[in-house]
């Protein structure tokens, strides 16, 4: 017959992986974060950057010419824009993150009959990338947008402990014109100046 104490390692082994790692609620003392790369159509140079937030359980990517458009006076090459950032996520010895969820916004404009989609994904450096998660918006619409993606807990994929991996960021916008008439878009921005894609840590001790 199992002692309390054994029955509580037992228990306690359930949870705990048994690569040593162990989620944490509390984030480290210090994050930074700093953009390596920058490339896409929806990101000329100097016009997205990242930040923490305050309390280091989250980061933000601010764009100011993420914008996919179409109808008149629309180039073929503005239906679809995207941008891929790959991120230096700095923090204390002992820690490893994933990203649990991640909050997508923005505006858009688009005539009945108009389609706008937003879509996104992000991987570590040599891993293979999160399934690409599709957002779409059906025209007659003009208002700001929201779309979250959510990752199970149980597959959250983290950095390998003692490494450091850039973080690639892929998103991207696309505007369909289809039966419409006049000029549909869809920007990663807010009429509210609230301009921001918001990446959500799940901490974790190594």
């Amino acid at each position: 017959m199992l002692t309390t104490v054994a029955a509580a390692l037992l228990a306690m082994s359930a949870i705990v992986p048994s690569s040593g790692e162990t989620q944490v609620e509390t984030a480290p003392d210090s994050v930074t974060i700093e953009v390596k790369t920058v490339n896409g159509s929806g990101c000329p140079a100097g016009t997205s950057a990242v930040a923490p937030a305050p309390d280091r359980t989250a980061f933000t990517v601010t764009y100011s010419q993420f914008l996919a458009q179409a109808g008149p006076d629309s180039d073929p090459t503005d239906i679809r824009k995207n941008c891929q950032l790959a991120v230096e996520v700095n923090y204390p010895q002992g820690f490893t993150f994933g990203i649990a969820k991640a909050d997508y916004r923005g505006f858009a404009h688009l005539q009945a009959g108009a389609v706008g989609m937003e879509q996104g994904n992000y991987y570590f450096q040599g891993t293979s990338p999160t399934a690409r998660k599709s957002h779409t918006y059906n025209g007659p619409f003009s208002d700001n947008w929201q779309a979250t993606d959510s990752t199970e807990f149980g597959a959250i994929v983290y950095a390998p402990c003692g490494e450091r991996r850039l973080f690639n960021i892929n998103t991207e916008l696309r505007v369909k014109a289809g039966p419409s008439t006049g000029t549909s878009f869809m920007v990663m921005d807010s009429t509210d100046s609230n301009v921001s894609t918001t990446y959500h840590f799940s901490w974790k001790r190594c």
